[in-house]
């Protein structure tokens, strides 16, 4: 057998040992062919040929939904993305995201612009060795910390609910359309 860079097994790909070193300890003198099946391995597509010398065939997409049943799933899914309760569930998500970005955002960008237009602000020590630069540097972490527990706690008593209700009624609509019995 070859692999797919021409060279036969045990040809220079180091899984060979020399006659010598076998030799010098006590080994048997054989070619150790090497032993993982993906080595040689080849990914379809990428122009080599099969077996028979004709070209690999392509893999196929993943998922091949074709015919009516994917078609009204599809319609389920449509259905429920302009319902009430979704639109319900985006806009609480909204509400919260996009002020929480913002005011991050303008937190950032005004310690970003304080840090390079008043450095003699930033270096005012405030006790010992701590400036107020590295007070509001920590800040940044701090917000950040408080910004991921607001959002799982908002998260969590807002939306997860009607979202988690959203998401059963979704499924109960798409295995009746597919008239799945599980």
């Amino acid at each position: 057998m070859q692999s797919s860079n021409g060279r036969g097994w045990g040809a220079g790909d180091g899984s060979e040992r020399s006659a010598e070193n076998q030799q010098d300890h006590g080994a048997p003198s054989r070619d150790v062919p090497y032993e993982d099946p993906w080595y040689d391995a080849l990914a379809s597509g990428w122009g080599e040929v099969d077996g028979i010398g004709a070209p690999a065939p392509a893999v196929p997409p993943a998922r091949g939904e074709h015919g009516a049943a994917a078609v009204r799933a599809r319609d389920v899914y449509v259905e429920v993305q302009r319902s009430a309760a979704f639109q319900e569930v985006r806009a609480r998500y909204r509400g919260f995201v996009v002020p929480g970005v913002a005011v991050f955002l303008a937190w950032y960008v005004g310690y970003l612009v304080t840090a390079t237009t008043a450095p003699g602000l930033m270096a005012r020590s405030v006790a010992g060795a701590v400036n107020v630069g590295m007070l509001a540097g920590l800040g940044q972490f701090l917000t950040t910390f408080l910004l991921t527990w607001a959002y799982a706690r908002h998260a969590r008593l807002c939306r997860d609910r009607a979202a988690l209700e959203l998401r059963w009624d979704t499924q109960e609509l798409t295995r009746g359309v597919r008239g799945d019995a599980s």
